[in-house]
């Protein structure tokens, strides 16, 4: 079964926060790749289907429609979760056995249903993907406005850690939270382009965000809209430059199995969704992230088989990958990583890999320029 939430530093909520402040930070992010020290790790217990609507349409492999609409709502299958977290249990043995603290969220029945005045959902989602709820700039933990519906009170299962984190010193902020009213999903979406998030208030997804010390990479998606880029960058006043690019993606949504920088000067790309890496790069090695493996038996029933290239650094060396992926192994090994292998294709189902399942809390190294 998936550890319980570790809660052996949560200060009382009646305690002074004069008492508790401290001088330096528990939270400091500033790359993908500096020495992780601290981590989250989600959770599958308590996972739900979403909903079948015009974002999970947009966003997953057309193959899983029946899927959704069958399921939708209802838990996911014992023996899926069951598998599920024997891997992340694996993921978080490695960690740990390579000097990574690991930290849990809360686990959340998301099974209840909820409503708003202007819409209702059977159920919720999960706890799975901490990357995509929680935005992480140096010291700054930046609640996301995320645009699924069925993803609305994810964030209650990362309170506790949120509460103690601030406690301890970090900066806690949450992004304007979004009404999700029918204006917000376009009705003429089609799905030979466009997104079908429209501009009607400021959403984004943690995921569609990279990290290269002063350097920000981010794309349009269907969870993300120029509004909300343009939130992040007024709120980041300056100290960062957030760039946007282009990319050639058939369901855009989420940023890192597109382009994923390895270590200063190596960056991963996907060539089929980035056609020109941007020109910043250039002085960079670019490394074709190769073409996946394909599991027929473990269903991906909302990402792509390119979620291969959704590793997670661990320093600029050593890096968690999937088992299966032998092409990927191969090359990083020719590129000069060190691979730590794991079992995670039974995730992978649930929509995200190494990357997508932690949440960075804590990496050596300050702020920077890399270009």
């Amino acid at each position: 079964m998936c550890q319980t939430t570790q809660r052996d530093s949560i200060v009382p909520h009646q305690e002074p926060l004069s008492a508790i402040k401290t001088t330096e930070s528990p939270v400091s992010v500033y790359t993908e790749w500096d020495p992780l020290e601290e981590v989250i790790v989600g959770v599958v217990n308590g996972s739900c289907v979403p909903e079948w609507d015009r974002m999970i349409e947009a966003t997953s492999p057309e193959k899983h429609a029946d899927f959704f609409q069958r399921q939708g709502g209802k838990p996911f299958s014992p023996e899926l979760i069951q598998v599920a977290n024997t891997e992340l249990e694996e993921f978080v043995n490695i960690l740990e056995g390579e000097g990574v603290k690991v930290r849990r969220p809360e686990e959340i029945d998301f099974s209840v249903s909820y409503s708003t005045p202007n819409w209702k959902m059977k159920s919720g989602l999960y706890a799975a993907m901490p990357r995509d709820c929680l935005l992480i700039f140096g010291n700054e933990i930046i609640e996301c406005p995320m645009a699924w519906r069925s993803r609305y009170h994810e964030l209650d299962a990362f309170k506790p850690l949120l509460k103690e984190y601030f406690h301890q010193g970090a900066h806690w902020t949450s992004a304007p939270r979004p009404q999700l009213k029918e204006e917000l999903y376009d009705k003429g979406y089609d799905k030979k382009g466009g997104y079908v998030a429209t501009e009607f208030e400021p959403v984004f997804d943690a995921a569609d965000f990279i990290r290269c010390g002063k350097d920000i990479f981010c794309q349009r998606s269907h969870v993300t809209n120029e509004f909300g880029i343009e939130w992040l960058r007024r709120h980041l006043d300056g100290k960062y430059k957030i760039h946007v690019l282009e990319v050639n993606d058939p369901a855009p949504m989420h940023i890192d199995a597109t382009l994923l920088p390895l270590a200063p000067g190596k960056l991963l790309v996907n060539s089929e969704r980035l056609g020109k890496v941007p020109d910043i790069f250039r002085s960079w090695d670019i490394l074709e992230a190769p073409e996946p493996c394909v599991f027929d038996d473990y269903p991906l029933y909302m990402t792509s088989e390119w979620i291969s290239m959704n590793v997670l650094m661990l320093d600029e060396k050593r890096v968690l990958v999937e088992k299966g992926e032998e092409a990927l192994i191969k090359s990083l090994r020719s590129w000069g990583f060190v691979p730590i292998l794991c079992s995670f294709k039974n995730f992978n189902s649930f929509g995200g890999a190494f990357h997508c399942a932690t949440l960075d809390i804590r990496r050596k190294g300050g702020l920077q320029s890399y270009f």
